[in-house]
């Protein structure tokens, strides 16, 4: 971890925030090369030579730590038996702002798939989007939240995290779901919806072909590169779903057990730690756009990926002052209803302010017993 901070710190500063996950146009690495979109305004430029090549020294020797077998005994479990916590991260971007993003991390329970924890903040980009090193754009936050996570409740640290983002394949065969299960020594899974084309990979006539013969949710077939490695598999992921995903190795994990465990965290297309990453992260973004007054874009998200929403009688759902970074803790009987700083409206969820170690009781805040909680 120290290697990655000195480089991000080289090029971010020390108050270095993180890019957008997606949708921040690629800058290119040719000299006297001028940025065309508004990343311009809030990133530093492309960084130089040295630092690239710094990154990929990094990418190199951090490639070596990488494990691509099971390590755990829930793995080689053809139920999964003794694994209870799931996690997923995401970076959602500020549409119109590229400067501006939210980093998200969530673990969820495992089989049911119910949200036990969440921690969102905003963060602030300075770096352009260089292909092949998303990691050293995102991680630092990403890892940060999980070191949090571990401080803080380590009985809700996740055995397995899913990304958004793929492992090892990848243009030097560490991308990064590597990245991140190396840094956090936690088993990491890589789910791309898109394939990247390496290695002579190719989404052409033939693998499209082999898209159309995957006919049932678990299906899959191998992504095998020109250097006859198998870089990961193709998976139709649920019975409704056309489109797959592309899942590869991250850290501490097999292929094979990758592929299953996504495929069995999808209530719909995207495994759920991932989806539910991008749902909260999305909806913090327009919570905090709300409060400054910032008209929130119209969401292109189907209606199977809206998150629900209640609120009790008589308590406005909209914030009163800017939002704080929120981390929501399952604790059994009780649920903690913040209406002023942002709140997570679920049954025996708690919602904690930023700058708290502990969940305050006060006049800010509406304690329910699990019997009066707000459905």
């Amino acid at each position: 971890m120290a290697v990655s901070k000195s480089l991000c710190k080289r090029y971010h500063g020390d108050d270095a925030g993180i890019a957008p996950a997606r949708g921040a146009p690629e800058m290119t690495l040719q000299e006297g090369g001028a940025p065309g979109s508004a990343m311009a305004g809030k990133a530093a430029g492309k960084p130089p030579e040295e630092i690239l090549l710094d990154w990929k020294r990094e990418q190199a020797s951090l490639k070596a730590r990488v494990v691509d077998l099971d390590t755990e005994a829930w793995q080689r479990d053809p139920a999964f038996s003794g694994l209870q916590r799931v996690g997923g991260v995401d970076v959602s971007f500020v549409k119109d702002d590229s400067g501006s993003a939210c980093a998200s991390l969530v673990v969820l329970s495992y089989p049911e798939l119910e949200v036990l924890y969440e921690d969102c903040r905003m963060v602030t980009l300075t770096a352009p989007y260089v292909s092949g090193f998303l990691a050293f754009r995102e991680l630092p936050f990403l890892v940060d939240a999980v070191q949090q996570l571990r401080q803080r409740e380590p009985c809700l640290m996740p055995q397995v995290l899913f990304v958004d983002g793929n492992g090892v394949l990848h243009h030097r065969g560490f991308g990064v779901a590597c990245h991140l299960g190396v840094l956090t020594d936690l088993p990491c899974i890589g789910v791309a919806k898109k394939l990247l084309q390496v290695d002579g990979l190719e989404n052409n006539a033939l693998h499209k072909e082999k898209i159309q013969l995957l006919k049932a949710g678990g299906d899959s077939f191998p992504l095998m590169g020109g250097s006859g490695t198998i870089l990961g598999r193709a998976l139709r992921s649920h019975d409704h779903s056309t489109k797959p995903l592309y899942v590869s190795v991250g850290h501490k994990i097999s292929l094979e057990a990758a592929v299953r465990l996504t495929h069995s965290c999808c209530k719909f297309r995207i495994p759920e730690p991932v989806r539910q990453a991008d749902i909260r992260s999305r909806d913090y973004i327009r919570r905090t756009q709300e409060v400054q007054g910032v008209p929130a874009p119209q969401s292109g998200r189907s209606k199977e990926a809206q998150r629900p929403k209640a609120c009790p009688q008589g308590v406005s759902e909209e914030p009163a002052v800017p939002l704080l970074p929120r981390v929501c803790v399952l604790q059994r009987s009780r649920h903690l209803f913040d209406p002023v700083r942002g709140l997570s409206v679920r049954i025996h969820v708690e919602s904690m302010p930023a700058g708290h170690s502990h969940f305050p009781v006060n006049e800010e805040w509406r304690v329910y017993s699990s019997s009066r909680a707000p459905h």
